[in-house]
């Protein structure tokens, strides 16, 4: 019995779904997201700094 061609890109397509909705996270997002999450507090601390600098000189726009 020949399957048809649309079941057959039905089940890739579903497959393909499937896969892209796994949450497993392997060791390089994990590090990518340590290194995003870095970044972002790096530039939260020097926008707070800025701030305090500005604040510090009486500055009208503290806003960095």
């Amino acid at each position: 019995m020949k399957i048809s061609t649309l079941v057959k890109a039905a089940t890739v397509v579903g497959l393909g779904f499937t896969l892209m909705a796994c949450d497993n996270q392997g060791p390089m997002e994990k590090a990518g997201e340590k290194v995003d999450n870095a970044a972002t507090d790096t530039q939260n601390a020097i926008e707070d700094k800025c701030e305090d600098i500005k604040s510090d000189l009486d500055q009208k726009d503290t806003d960095c």
